[in-house]
Formats: C-alpha cells, sequence, structure tokens
C-alpha cells in the first residue's frame, strides 16, 4: 500500500503538536504539584513547628530564594514599596527634596533641590538634624531617617535643625511636596559654540524635556556647532522615552530598537514617529561604565544608524526589559520579559545569566563569542558587550587620598565653612580657590584622621599574604620590610602630589552651596576630559567624519 507524502507530512506535524502539548502538559503538572507540594509542606511546619514562624517573613524568603534563580532586574515589589517604583517611572516621590547623610551619631543635609520644601524653608546643605516630629535625631540610621523625611504631599514634618558654625538650634516646618527630580540636570553652551545637555534618568516626559533643551539651545546661539549629550551615569529608565529623545536627531520611521521575549505577541519594534528636530547637527553622545538600559538604547540608535559618535568608556551593558505584573494585596512582580535589540540587530547584554558557574554566579559574555555586525554605513559593531565608544577615553580614577578625604566629608565640611565665609562669590564657570584659601583648608586638616592605605600599599600586603601562604616570606622578609618602609606614604606629600585635583573637588563642592546642581555641574566641566575629547572631534570636522566612516 502507498503512502502519500501529504499524509506523512500532515502525521508528522500531528506529531509535532502531540509531543508539544505533552511537554506543555508535564511542565503545569509539574508546576501544579510543586505548589501542592510547597502549600502542604508549610502547612505542617506551621503547625507542629516547636516556635512560632512569622509567615509574612517566611514568604518573603521563599520568594527572594526564587528570584536567586532569575536576573538581578526581576523583583518581588510588595505594597510598601511601591513609591519606589513609581520614582523610577515618573521621577516623582513625596517628600522633601533633601539628601543626607549620617556620620557617627549625626545626621547632615548633603543638598537641597531648588524649589523644594526644603529650599523654601531656608535649609541649607551643612544643617544638622536634631529632632524629626519631635524625636530626637541621635544616633538614627540614616535609612531610618530618609524614610521619615518621605511621605504624602501635603503633610507636615516638624524638624530642629543645628546651624554647623554656630551652633544654633532653629525649629523649622515643611510641608511635603511631590517632588520632581529633573531628568535634564543642566543645559548650556561650552567652550563658545558647543551644546551640552546633561540627562540622568529616562522618567515620563523627559524625551520631551530634552528635546525643549535642545531646541533652547538652538535658538539662543544659531551657530551652534555641534552638541553633547552626556548620558554618563544614567541608569536608564522608561524604554519609550529612549525612543522619543532618539528621535530628536533621527529622522521619522527609523527603527531605534526593537525587544524579543517568551511571549511572541508582546515582541515589538519602537519606530521614531516625528520628522527630527534636526538631522545634521553633530552629535555626541557621553557614555560611562554606569550607563544603562535605556541610555544604550539611545547609544546604540545613534551609533547603529551612524547619526553621531559615542565618546567615554564602554557602557553597562543591559539589554532586558522589565515589565511590571500585579499580584494579589496590591504588590508587584518586576518582570525580565524581553531582550532588546538595537537597529543592527545586536542585543548588548554583558552577563549572562542563563548560565551560571559552579557557585551559581553569573558571568560576563567571552570575547569568544560576541558576534560582529554592522552600522547603516558598514562599520564593524559587537553584540554582548554593552556599547564600545567610537572614541573611547581613560577613565579618571581618583587618587586615595581625594577618596578618603570626600569619605570622611572633610571636603563636605570645608564647603560648609567656606559658605558662611564668603556671602558671595563669581559665577560657577568663573570661580577658582586660591592658594591662600587652599592653604586655609590644609590648615583646616590639620589634627584630623584621614589615614588610608594606598593601591601599591594594598597590593604589597597582597603580596605578604600570598608569600606566607606559599611558605616564600622569610627568606623575603627584608626585602619586603625595605619596600615597604620606601612606599610608605606621607599624608601632607599625598595632598600636595594630587593638590589639583583635590582643588578641583572643593570648588565642585563650593559652588554648589551658591547654584545647588547646576553649579556643581559647570564647574566640573572646566576640567571634564571626556567633554574635551568630545569637544575636540565637534571642532575637527574630517576627524568627526572618519570615525563615522564618511568621506568628506
Amino acid at each position: 500500500m502507498r503512502i502519500s507524502k501529504k499524509f506523512v507530512l500532515f502525521s508528522l506535524l500531528g506529531l509535532c503538536l502531540v509531543f508539544t502539548a505533552f511537554r506543555n502538559s508535564d511542565k503545569y503538572f509539574l508546576i501544579a504539584k510543586n505548589l501542592d507540594i510547597f502549600a502542604a509542606f508549610y502547612r505542617e511546619l506551621n503547625t507542629y513547628y516547636v516556635e512560632d514562624l512569622p509567615p509574612e517573613k517566611l514568604m518573603h524568603k521563599g520568594i527572594e530564594a526564587m528570584l536567586e534563580e532569575t536576573d538581578p532586574y526581576t523583583d518581588f515589589v510588595p505594597e510598601e514599596n511601591l513609591d519606589e517604583l513609581r520614582f523610577m517611572a515618573t521621577g516623582k516621590y513625596g517628600g522633601v527634596g533633601a539628601s543626607i547623610y549620617t556620620d557617627g551619631d549625626w545626621t547632615a543635609i548633603t543638598d537641597v533641590y531648588e524649589g523644594s520644601p526644603m529650599f523654601k524653608a531656608g535649609v541649607k546643605p551643612g544643617d544638622i538634624i536634631v529632632s524629626l516630629n519631635g524625636k530626637n535625631a541621635k544616633g538614627m540610621q540614616q535609612e531610618d531617617i530618609s524614610s521619615i523625611l518621605k511621605g504624602n504631599p501635603g503633610t507636615t514634618l516638624n524638624m530642629v535643625l543645628r546651624h554647623p558654625i554656630t551652633g544654633q538650634e532653629t525649629p523649622r516646618k515643611i510641608i511635603r511636596e511631590d517632588i520632581n527630580v529633573k531628568p535634564v540636570s543642566f543645559a548650556g553652551i561650552i567652550r563658545e559654540d558647543i551644546g551640552y545637555i546633561k540627562m540622568t534618568q529616562f522618567t515620563e516626559n523627559s524625551g520631551q524635556l530634552v528635546q525643549e533643551a535642545f531646541e533652547g539651545l538652538k535658538r539662543s546661539n544659531p551657530d551652534l556647532k555641534g552638541v553633547v549629550l552626556d548620558l554618563r551615569g544614567n541608569p536608564g529608565g522608561l524604554l519609550e522615552e529612549a525612543v522619543t529623545l532618539s528621535n530628536i536627531f533621527i529622522d521619522k520611521n527609523q527603527l531605534i530598537v526593537s525587544t524579543k521575549g517568551k511571549v511572541k505577541s508582546w515582541d515589538r519594534e519602537y519606530k521614531t514617529m516625528q520628522p527630527a528636530v534636526d538631522m545634521n547637527i553633530p552629535l555626541v553622545v557621553l557614555t560611562s561604565r554606569s550607563s544603562a538600559s535605556a541610555s544604550e538604547i539611545v547609544a546604540g540608535a545613534v551609533q547603529d544608524l551612524d547619526r553621531g559618535l559615542v565618546v567615554g568608556q564602554r557602557s553597562y551593558g543591559k539589554g532586558l526589559v522589565q515589565t511590571t505584573r500585579p499580584l494579589p494585596y496590591n504588590a508587584k512582580l518586576k518582570v525580565t520579559t524581553a531582550r532588546y535589540y538595537t537597529p543592527s540587530g545586536r542585543c548588548i547584554q554583558a552577563i549572562d545569566y542563563s548560565t551560571r558557574n559552579e557557585d551559581g554566579e553569573a558571568d560576563y559574555v567571552p570575547d569568544s563569542l560576541r558576534r560582529s555586525f554592522t552600522t547603516a554605513g558598514g562599520r564593524p559593531v559587537k553584540d554582548g558587550g554593552g556599547i564600545e565608544p567610537d572614541a573611547k577615553v581613560e577613565s579618571t580614577l581618583l587618587s586615595q587620598v581625594a577618596i578618603t578625604l570626600l569619605r570622611k566629608q572633610y571636603i563636605f565640611d570645608y564647603a560648609t565653612r567656606y559658605y558662611y565665609a564668603h556671602p558671595t562669590v563669581k559665577p560657577a564657570s568663573e570661580f577658582t580657590l586660591t592658594e591662600a584659601e587652599f592653604g586655609d583648608f590644609e590648615e583646616f586638616l590639620e589634627g584630623k584622621d584621614y589615614s588610608y592605605k594606598t593601591r601599591s600599599e594594598e597590593a604589597l600586603e597582597g603580596f605578604r599574604s600570598v608569600a606566607e601562604r606559599e611558605k616564600y616570606y622569610d627568606g623575603l622578609s627584608k626585602e619586603f620590610e625595605a619596600l615597604q618602609a620606601k612606599m610608605k606614604h606621607d599624608k601632607k606629600q599625598d595632598l600636595l602630589r594630587n593638590k589639583t585635583e583635590i582643588k578641583h573637588l572643593l570648588e565642585e563642592e563650593i559652588m554648589n552651596r551658591y547654584y545647588p546642581q547646576q553649579g556643581r555641574i559647570e564647574k566640573g566641566l572646566s576640567w571634564d576630559r571626556d567633554v574635551d575629547s568630545a569637544v575636540a572631534l565637534l571642532h575637527q570636522p574630517e576627524r568627526y567624519q572618519q570615525l563615522l566612516g564618511k568621506k568628506n
């Protein structure tokens, strides 16, 4: 008997469907089976265990154990933490508009946001929190104080603050408001003819705010030679806002990003919807190791479509998309549902969470497995490791003495003293600390503990530890001690050796007192190596075009 090829084909298809159905039913059976076991296990444990077990704590531990098998972006969000989720999406939270730092028993105000309730009440950086709503703040943990400062808009916070110089204590009545952290922290002209926009997060309407900043720069400076979009340290946010921002410089109907996940009906392509504001102005996007997610979508689109250059350091490498799903009792599941892909088709996810080593740790995608793609103009780019800059700038590492002075709050404390001793100063772009004032800072440090170990000393101690473990140290002890003596650092010499760096940090902190937030950024631009490299490229059209792979 002859069997037709068509019959065989349909039979095979039917078998495939049956096997698929069996596989799915097996999976759902295993889920149901293990949920029944889990519920029964907890019921028996709770009934017969000799001590009472807190149910909420126990369940949260179970959830945390499940989350260990996922990536770090998948998370359980209980009702009491929904404000954090809201802040990530909107940039808004209920509170007083200030940052704090706890050192020992006391907590000080470190930043006051312009226009915030704290700003309106006359609170200044350096003020020390004495009490909150009648409760003594001495010895309180920083997270506890932060929790009290936050609250629903319209509610009242009564606090007592101590002046950092005079010690005078003053009561303040603060009415909490909806605090909206600005996604565009600075926009202005640098080096005479280059526009600069600093963007800190991708929250609701942030793309529109960047567009308004850019259009304002163009209106006030018709001879603009280029624009620097600074996404360094920007952790990302809303994917749609990344598309909106890209649309400022990339024309209508261009693919910016696509997403692909387990639920195929959720796969999407995101294209620009409007004509570009400016398709031709030279553009540089600055990235750093902490530029992630939506920042990388923008940088990847600009790079893949050859619309501009990426300058700085390789970005973080987060190519995953999260969605929130509702859970009972107003809780939420923030879950990774897809990977995203840049216009060239690459996923820039740097860590592979699908495979783990014996310790359960996920690792970076090795260079040998990174695939090559090409930009619209044919330039080679790779997946699996963030966005690599077209022009790399080595990151600047602070000296150990500078790190210690920051950590110990001595730079902050000196800036407070300087502010109250100088009622007025020059604009941030013109301000410099004099030699006499730096000498005053040195005197301020006299008697203060800012001891530290240099990286060389730490490396030498590491060598000693290994030598002792391998039983080589006894034969090397004299040479080791001689080398240790030679390397012993002098704090005062380190202070002078790194004077320029420390002076810059002081100037930035001082400017932040007179021109909140903006002063620190504007002053820092004066010696920013990444910005210098970006401006140099924008001032060299031939080099700019060469890196884009284009000929003039």
